[in-house]
């Protein structure tokens, strides 16, 4: 029998075949994908550096500037289920392509904010226009990867956090320094319109490059296609493929419970990259460049774990766990970090906050993707997305208040590492038999 049809048929096929096939596959889509969410990421946290600038010469407060940063979140949440229905209906290729392109323009188009009106408003359409990427995404994988295998290449796609710091702060510092003044504008004006450019070009990308599905894969062979159609098919059976509307996924009470622990662990993550070039100053370094140079060893840090622990989590079937301990070692980071009395120690603990709580993130999507499938995963994962990224929101805006009303970061950063204990108290409640495949 052939391997196409011993596939087809659901007959044993030779184990090396099949890892042959998933990474081919790993590495036609992953590292491409990861390409689009470092730009993504860094079109989005990149404010932290151009308010080292910004707030003075505008004129902002810490709590100004948290909102700001905040209020992205609120256009994501208010179109990011709609958006990922749009995906699943037209396509991840037109789709992404879509999202990059837009918000690569209003990107760039921060160089003009002026006030704390405008730069509201940018920041609440930039959050419109890249709303469905993310989950998107992750919905984009279970076409490709059944559950088992996911969690290692949800993991390297969202190394693109850390990837965005290790490169991004740096050439943010880079430019804001080297380009402040020139024809009239300042540095954090031209690392707007700089760090924009690479979104639209990748944007059309997208369109040449993704294929929505195996079956439409010209560099997939049929003997590959029908085995990773076959995986898929084998992981949907049993899942929640309903609920098919929005309303229905409204009352699912699972899915509420997984936004309440993806909104803990998103408290941590943007608390974390919204404010690293702040503390990192406070602790008393000085000159962007070299801000930017300091705040990238944690994601170097975090980079290495996220990867450890996804294949881990993979190779061992185990979700919970592997989640409970880098968000208790998040909580230590962020609490030690916070009463640091020395650069050296307050870079280390953050680099334990960074691992602990970037490695949540990518680990978390294998807990409802392990029940969800279908039109029920498109609307469900979006909602998770949407409700969990309003801690995007509440973190900065909190944060910049607590800084405002204490004079430290202190207290924020304890607050985050109570949230991320939070979180893993949840998954620890989470029941194993759900999660683990």
């Amino acid at each position: 029998m052939s391997v196409q049809a011993a596939a087809a048929e659901g007959a044993v096929v030779p184990t090396s075949f099949v890892d042959q096939t998933y990474r081919k596959v790993f590495w036609r889509l992953v590292p491409f994908l990861m390409l689009c969410y470092v730009v993504a990421y860094l079109d989005r946290v990149n404010v932290g550096f151009a308010k080292l600038q910004m707030s003075q010469e505008l004129g902002f407060s810490e709590t100004v500037y948290g909102f700001g940063a905040g209020v992205f979140f609120i256009g994501y949440f208010l179109f990011e289920v709609p958006s990922n229905v749009i995906l699943h209906r037209v396509g991840a290729r037109v789709w992404i392509a879509r999202i990059m392109i837009t918000w690569g323009v209003i990107s760039g188009a921060f160089m003009f904010v002026n006030s704390a009106t405008s730069f509201y408003i940018m920041r609440f359409l930039l959050g419109l226009a890249e709303a469905g990427f993310y989950p998107g995404v992750i919905l984009y994988t279970t076409s490709w990867f059944p559950a088992h295998r996911r969690a290692r290449v949800i993991a390297v796609f969202m190394a693109a956090i850390p990837v965005s710091g290790i490169l991004g702060n740096p050439l943010s510092g880079w430019i804001m320094d080297a380009f402040n003044g020139a024809y009239g504008l300042s540095g954090w004006q031209w690392m707007f319109l700089v760090e924009a450019v690479p979104a639209v070009l990748i944007g059309v990308a997208v369109f040449l490059y993704l294929d929505n599905r195996p079956s439409e894969a010209k560099w997939l062979d049929d003997r590959e296609k029908a085995v990773i159609e076959r995986d898929i098919a084998l992981d949907g059976a049993g899942k929640e493929s309903s609920p098919h509307s929005i309303a229905t996924v409204f009352r699912n009470g699972r899915i509420w419970f997984m936004s309440l622990i993806y909104f803990a662990f998103v408290t941590g993550q943007y608390g974390l990259t919204f404010w690293m070039p702040t503390i990192v100053k406070a602790s008393g370094v000085q000159g962007n460049l070299n801000i930017g140079l300091v705040s990238a060893i944690p994601f170097l840090f975090a980079v290495v774990v996220m990867i450890l622990l996804g294949r881990s989590a993979d190779r061992m079937r185990e979700r919970r766990w592997h989640l409970i301990v880098p968000a208790l070692l998040g909580a230590v980071g962020f609490t030690v970090a916070a009463s640091a009395g020395s650069t050296v120690v307050a870079i280390i603990f953050l680099s334990v906050a960074a691992g602990g709580v970037l490695t949540c993130a990518p680990l978390f999507w294998s807990l409802p993707t392990a029940f969800l499938s279908g039109a029920g995963a498109a609307a469900g994962i979006a909602l998770i997305n949407s409700v969990g990224n309003l801690a995007g929101f509440a973190s900065p805006y909190a944060i910049g208040a607590l800084r405002d009303a204490t004079g430290s970061t202190a207290a924020g950063m304890y607050a985050l590492a109570v949230m991320l204990v939070i979180g893993a108290a949840c998954v620890f409640v989470t029941p194993k038999h759900l999660v683990n495949r």
